[in-house]
Parts: structure tokens; sequence; C-alpha cells
């Protein structure tokens, strides 16, 4: 197996390029309406279901934190009228995120910074949404992360989250038996951890947060990952120039896996949104 840095930065800036071709230009999971239906279009799909939960209003402060290359940043711009801060550790994203964000003459309405989102440094109250979509797995402080969304939050301010889920303890003897797919999934997509849906409720609410959704996508997003697979077959020699052949291979036994899991009632997808008293 390919040895790689697991931190997110580095991880990220390994990927970034490449996931642009395998996962859609969203970089994130889609919610689907019927299994045919284009990855393009079920990636937005949850993006539009986040944005109704978020309740935007024109000229609005948010902070897009694991912005990725921007995609939703630009899209929340363009289409809600908000003013966009995407944070990321990763450079090369920050990079990517700035140049289609220049090219698409957004730069007066969205930014893009290298920060970490368990420890932000931006002032109290200083944003009124906080858009967290599919970083949280990978931050190992998931408390921290929601702590500073809510610090960060104006009163009456909104958080919308989106992120892999787990559904069930897993034993150790179990992941002793399917350590080779654990590593595989690492080596694929970071050093990922998964959290229940109700812990990140709870979190919300132990940070003074009105939790108002707490929803399982788990089954709308099953699709996905024969989709990531399709990308990968089409676009198989740009991604192998990308990141080489073996990351390609591990990206595919994983996919494999992660359906299994999904399947299976292992892991899954969840959305919450809450809101900060006024």
């Amino acid at each position: 197996m390919t040895e790689h840095s697991y931190q997110p930065a580095d991880h990220y800036d390994r990927v970034t390029r490449a996931w642009g071709l395998l996962l859609g230009a969203e970089l994130h999971y889609g919610v689907f309406e019927g299994a045919d239906e284009p990855l393009d279009e079920a990636t937005h799909r949850l993006t539009e279901r986040m944005a109704a939960a978020a309740r935007f209003e024109p000229d609005l402060r948010v902070l897009d934190v694991g912005c990725g290359t921007g995609a939703q940043a630009r899209y929340l711009a363009t289409e809600q009228g908000v003013r966009v801060t995407g944070i990321t550790t990763s450079s090369v994203g920050v990079d990517i995120a700035r140049e289609r964000t220049a090219e698409a003459g957004l730069d007066d309405r969205v930014g893009f910074e290298v920060r970490d989102g368990t420890d932000n440094e931006f002032p109290d109250a200083s944003f009124d949404r906080v858009w967290i979509l599919e970083s949280s797995h990978l931050m190992p402080h998931r408390d921290r992360l929601v702590s500073e969304a809510a610090r960060v939050l104006a009163p009456g301010g909104r958080v919308v989250w989106c992120d892999i889920v787990r559904h069930r303890e897993i034993p150790f003897l179990e992941l002793r038996d399917r350590r080779e797919e654990f590593a595989t999934l690492r080596a694929a997509f970071g050093d990922a951890r998964m959290e229940p849906l109700a812990s990140y409720v709870s979190w919300f609410e132990d940070a003074g947060l009105t939790v108002e959704v707490a929803e399982d996508l788990t089954e709308a997003t099953l699709p996905t990952f024969e989709a990531w697979r399709t990308n990968a077959e089409q676009h198989r020699d740009q991604v192998i120039d990308l990141i080489g052949e073996s990351s390609l291979e591990e990206f595919v036994r994983s996919c494999d896996i992660l359906e299994s899991l999904w399947r299976e009632g292992t892991f899954g997808y969840g959305m919450s949104a809450a809101s900060k008293p006024t």
C-alpha cells in the first residue's frame, strides 16, 4: 500500500486536483433521487438542501469551514447573494479556489484563507452563518470545531453541517479482522474518524445552539459510490498522472468498501442545522 502523510493538509494538497475528476466539481457526496441520476445533479441537490437549512439572506457573512476548491462558496455568493470566507488547511485548495473565484469575477464577495476550523482565530460573532460540509470527519477534535463555529456566530446565526456518520460501534475484534479495509480507506481518504449523528447534535447543544434539523441521508447518498467508480474509469489516465496508479486503485477499492459499510448499516450520512439564540 502506498505510504502517505495522513495529516488533513498534506492529504488534501496531494489529492485535490485528482478529486475534482473523481468526486465531481463540488467534491462531496450526492443526494440522489434515482440511482442513474448524474453525479453533478445529486451533489448540487445536497448543496441546495444545506442552503435551504441555512436560511440565507442577501449580504449575510458566511464562514465555509473546509471549503475545498470553493465551489459551494461561489454558488452561495452567486445564488444566495451572501459574502463568503472559505477556510481550509490545504494551501493547494486555497490556490485553486482563489484562481477559480477570480475567473468567475467574485473576488469582491468570496475570499479564501489557510486556517484551522478547530482554532480559526476569527473574532467572536463575526459571521451570520457557518457552513461545514464533509470536513469534520478529518478533524481530531470535532467538539472544538463545533464550539468554534458557535463562537464566531452572531446572535441569531445558524450553522449547517453535513458529513459521514457512524451508525454502530465497531468491536475491537471486527476492527482487527477488517484492518486491511480500514487501512485502504485511510490511504484513500485520510485519517478519518466517524461519529454518530447524535454526537454532533449533542456537541451543538453543548455549545449553546438549538438544533432544528437532524436528518439521516444514508439511503439517498448510497449511489455516490457507483458514480465515483464510473468517474475513476472515465478519467483513469488523468488521475494516474496526478496521484499514481496505486492511489487510483486504493480509491476504487475504497468505494467498494464504503458501499459495503453503507449497506450493512455501519456508516452512513447525516445533516444537521442549529441556531444561536438572539
